[in-house]
This record gives C-alpha cells, sequence and structure tokens, in this order.
C-alpha cells in the first residue's frame, strides 16, 4: 500500500462521514422538526433555560448546524428574542461537543465496524423497499447514517495510519500553532462540518502525525470555521438572522482568542494537573472546556450583547423600502408610504409569478425593485414577500389606531384588502410549485401543453396589470379590470372543459386529472387574488365596492 493510495482512502473516509452527517441531518430534521422547535420556544423563557434547551437538542440530533438553523428560523418568526436566541447559540454549540466524546470513546477504542457494517446493509436494503414518506424510512435512514459514520471513521483512522507510517511528518513542528488555528478554519469551512474536521483532527491525533497542542489548535480554528454555515443561511435574509449569525460568530472569534494566547498553559492543566493522559480524551475534553469558556464569558452580558446586535444590519435593503422611512405618528405621510409599499408588494408578486414559470426575462417588472431581490433563489423571494406582508400589516395595525378621518381610513381599508390579496396570490402559486415543476419537466405532451398554455395566460394577464399599474391615475380602470376579471373567468372554465376531454380520452389517468384540477384551481384563484389586490389599489372606494358585488367562478 503506497501513501497515494492511503490519501485517497482517508479523502474517501471524509467524504463518506460528511455523507452520513447529511443524512443524519435530513432524517432528524423531518422527524423532530416540529417538536424540537416547540421544545426550544418553551426554552425561552429564560436564559439558563435557553443555554440548557440549546445544549440539550444539539446533543440529542448531534448538530449543532440543525439546532442553530432551527434558532434562525425561530428569530426570523419574531417568537424568540434575540438575548434567548444567543443564549440558545451558546447551548448548541456546547451540546455538538458529545459528537466528539462519541467518537472518541467508541470510534476509537473499540472495532465499532464490527457492529456498524452489518446495520448499514441491514438498514441500507430495507430502505430500498420502504416508501421514503413514511417514518421508519426516516428512522432506518437515521440508524443507516450514524453506523455510516462509524465506517467513514474507520477509514479516515485507517488511511492516517497506513499514511503516518510512510511520511516522515516532523516538519510540522516547526509552524507556530496559529497556522494550524487557521488550518481549521479552512477545513471547516470548505467542508461545512466541524465533526468531520474533528473526526480528522482526533485520527491524526490517534497516528501520533500530530501533538495535542497542534490538535487543540486545529479545534479552535473549526469552532470559528464552524459559524460560516450560519453566515451563508443568513445571507440574503432578514436583518434579525444575520444579527444572530453574527453574534455566534463574535462568541466564537472572541473565545479562540482568549483561548488561544492560554493554550499552552490550558494544555498543561489538562494533561498534567488533571491528569488526563488518553490523548483523544483529552482533546475532546478541550473541546468541551472551550465551549464552557465561551457561555461563562458571555452569558453576564448577554441582555447588553443582544442590545449591540440588534443594532447592526439597520439599513438592510431586504426590508421595507418605504414605510421603514417614514413614523406612524403622521398619519399622511405613513398613508402614502403605505400606498407605495402596496404598489412594490405587488410588482414583487408578479415577479415571483413569472419566475415561477421562467418569464422573468420576458416580461420584466416596471420598475426598481429591492436590489437584492432579483439576485434571490424563488424560495427566498417567497420568505421576502410573506416578510414584507408582516410589516406592511404591523403597519396597517399601527396606523389604523391613529387615522381618524373618514376618507383617510376607507382608503387605510382598501390598502390593506390589496396587500391580503397580494398575499393570497403569491400562496397560491407557492402551494402550486412542485405541479409547475413536474409539468415543466413532464414528457406526457398534454401536461407539458397545459403547462405552456398556463405560462402563455399569467404573462398575458399580469403584463395587462402591469400596464395599469404604470397609468394609476388615467380613466376606465374599472372596464380595463372587468374584462381581464372576464377573461380570468372564461380561461378558468375553459381549461375545467379540456382536463374533463382529456380524462374521457384516457390519455391521463385518475391521479393526473385531479393533479391538472387542482393546479388550475391553484393557479386562477392566484389570478383572481392578484386581480382583486390592483383593483382595491387603483380603483376608488365605491368603484371598488361595485367591482366585489360581481359573482364568483371558482367552485
Amino acid at each position: 500500500m503506497n501513501a497515494t493510495f492511503d490519501i485517497w482512502k482517508m479523502l474517501a473516509g471524509i467524504a463518506f462521514f460528511l455523507l452520513a452527517m447529511n443524512f443524519m441531518e435530513d432524517a432528524l430534521r423531518l422527524l423532530s422538526g416540529r417538536s424540537f422547535k416547540i421544545y426550544l420556544k418553551k426554552q425561552t423563557t429564560n436564559k439558563v433555560k435557553a443555554i440548557l434547551g440549546g445544549t440539550i437538542v444539539s446533543a440529542v440530533l448531534q448538530s449543532s448546524s440543525i439546532a442553530n438553523l432551527l434558532v434562525l428560523s425561530m428569530v426570523g418568526a419574531g417568537v424568540v428574542k434575540m438575548e434567548n436566541a444567543l443564549a440558545l447559540m451558546l447551548g448548541s454549540n456546547l451540546g455538538t461537543t458529545l459528537n466528539s466524546w462519541v467518537m472518541a470513546t467508541l470510534g476509537f477504542q473499540y472495532n465499532i465496524e464490527i457492529f456498524a457494517l452489518p446495520v448499514v446493509g441491514i438498514t441500507g436494503i430495507a430502505m430500498v423497499f420502504i416508501n421514503n414518506q413514511q417514518k421508519v424510512f426516516l428512522w432506518l435512514k437515521f440508524i443507516f447514517s450514524l453506523a455510516f459514520l462509524f465506517i467513514a471513521l474507520g477509514y479516515i483512522k485507517t488511511g492516517m495510519e497506513a499514511f503516518v507510517q510512510q511520511t516522515d511528518l516532523s516538519f510540522f513542528n516547526q509552524y507556530p500553532l496559529i497556522v494550524f488555528v487557521l488550518l481549521g478554519v479552512l477545513l471547516t469551512g470548505i467542508v461545512q462540518s466541524s465533526s468531520a474536521t474533528i473526526a480528522l483532527t482526533l485520527s491524526a491525533l490517534y497516528s501520533n502525525a500530530i501533538t495535542l497542542p497542534v490538535a487543540t489548535a486545529i479545534v479552535l480554528g473549526s469552532e470559528i470555521g464552524t459559524t460560516l454555515k450560519l453566515f451563508i443561511a443568513s445571507a440574503g435574509g432578514l436583518a434579525i438572522k444575520k444579527r444572530v449569525a453574527l453574534g455566534n460568530f463574535i462568541f466564537n472569534i472572541v473565545t479562540v482568542t482568549v483561548v488561544f494566547f492560554l493554550l499552552r498553559p490550558i494544555n498543561y492543566f489538562i494533561t498534567d494537573i488533571l491528569q488526563i493522559k488518553d490523548l483523544l480524551i483529552a482533546l475532546v475534553f478541550f473541546q468541551t472546556l472551550v465551549n464552557i469558556c465561551c457561555v461563562l464569558l458571555f452569558f453576564p452580558f448577554l441582555q447588553v450583547f443582544g442590545k449591540f446586535l440588534m443594532n447592526r444590519f439597520v439599513n438592510t435593503k431586504d426590508e421595507s423600502f418605504f414605510i421603514s422611512k417614514v413614523p406612524v405618528t403622521d398619519p399622511e405621510l405613513a398613508l402614502d408610504a403605505l400606498e407605495n409599499e402596496t404598489n412594490e408588494l405587488i410588482r414583487v408578486v408578479i415577479n415571483y409569478g413569472l419566475d415561477s414559470f421562467n418569464q422573468t426575462e420576458r416580461g420584466a417588472v416596471n420598475g426598481a425593485l429591492h436590489k437584492n431581490y432579483y439576485s434571490k433563489a424563488l424560495p427566498e423571494k417567497y420568505e421576502y414577500i410573506k416578510q414584507l406582508h408582516g410589516e406592511m400589516h404591523g403597519f396597517y395595525l399601527k396606523l389604523q389606531n391613529i387615522a381618524k378621518n373618514k376618507i383617510a381610513t376607507e382608503r387605510l381599508n382598501q390598502l390593506i384588502a390589496s396587500i391580503r390579496n397580494s398575499m393570497y396570490a403569491a400562496k397560491n402559486i407557492q402551494d402550486a410549485q412542485h405541479d409547475i415543476e413536474l409539468m415543466r419537466n413532464s414528457s406526457n405532451d398534454i401536461k407539458y401543453n397545459f403547462y405552456t398554455g398556463s405560462s402563455e395566460k399569467l404573462f398575458s394577464i399580469y403584463s395587462q396589470l402591469q400596464k395599469l399599474l404604470k397609468t394609476k391615475n388615467g380613466n376606465n380602470h374599472f372596464e380595463e379590470l372587468n374584462s381581464i376579471y372576464l377573461s380570468i373567468t372564461s380561461g378558468y372554465s375553459e381549461n375545467i372543459q379540456v382536463l374533463y376531454k382529456e380524462s374521457l380520452s384516457n390519455q391521463l389517468n385518475e391521479v393526473e386529472i385531479s393533479t391538472l384540477i387542482n393546479f388550475n384551481r391553484e393557479l386562477y384563484t392566484s389570478f383572481k387574488s392578484i386581480l382583486f389586490a390592483v383593483k382595491d389599489y387603483m380603483l376608488s372606494t365605491k368603484e371598488a365596492e361595485y367591482f366585489d358585488a360581481q359573482p364568483g367562478f371558482i367552485r
């Protein structure tokens, strides 16, 4: 066996390890997403409970990434205060060290592959014959990934051992420890898993490729590198998510800096005073100690630190465009701002619909939306719409309590109706995303043609609405809107008739017919909602009321 083969075996082990971690995260996220969110929410009544809750969840899930991403989503939803979210982060960083303890005590002390290989074989074969939507499949996937993780660890360990036996690694000793800290940051940043970095470091330490001080320096680097995943998750998202990600980064960078300057005394304390002679146990004890120090260092200042973070990213372009710039205490200015923001929301929803059908280049939205909006992926655009809708709804509630003028009140009610219908329109398109993707890629001509016909109908309706939005102060809007409404009602009925005919022709099965009928309903409900959003935005109160009296068509 040559050194090149050993390196490839070690790299294959790392790849298997990362794959096993991804499998495990996917399975646990689906198995326990709601239950752990509820648990985390209950733990946010005070900071001590938040730290304990974050520790337990991260330890059980065997991943701080899942716990931290759960925290991000809860913060974005506004159900967790900043200081308690930071406390949860501290706890989750501590809880992830359990994974290191498991690797150090089981992965290296015992020949765990004797048990892992049969488990991987049995669960892997069983997964092939079980529907992946069933809960038992997720449990099998979790067990498979856990066993596969130990097999991967064995590959890393044996590859490292053989490589060390054939290679002189003494030249590593000439480098300062800061180089290994940076190495830890780089490795963790590349593989996006501190657990993989720890596994590799434990293997190198077990094989005497590196010393304990070098290993501890790499671990310090991994503590910084693991924060990059949160930055990626929060990039282009809400400002509050960026604040939490920044907070986690500051936690780790400050703690690592303090510990680095005390690295040699701490190593002496672990090996000589505590008499921990097993280097693997000494390393994971060091990692645990670092995270405990992080908790002790920041816990007294969480409230102050939370306030500091709340002042960061205040000018993010992902927040509302108009209503965030005016005080709600000035009703006239506030109403104008809400009206402009409503126009913005309608155009954002139109862009989202066009993007869903790959029509953005052909049907560019009039005017400039937020700069960052165009670069967002489709799911991120929908999240942005929900956030903007929420901000506008909150602004409306505040303004409603101040606006006393009858005309202003009537206009305010029209605008909130427009805002609400815009959100409905986006939600219908969002619910139809799976069907859109299936029809777009279908080899069945009927399904594909139904998709292209729907895409053309959407483009036509959106183009007409955009023309109206450009001429808000013009005349005859009622007749134009009514004409669009009639075209939508006729289009819905025509599609239903076509689908019934296709059903009789036996070219589509029952499930396909049902899917297309449901999709048609979602699509035309969305058309109706966006039309009513534009109607409430553009028409007078009396015209809007008269328009609402028209008969419905979706049954």
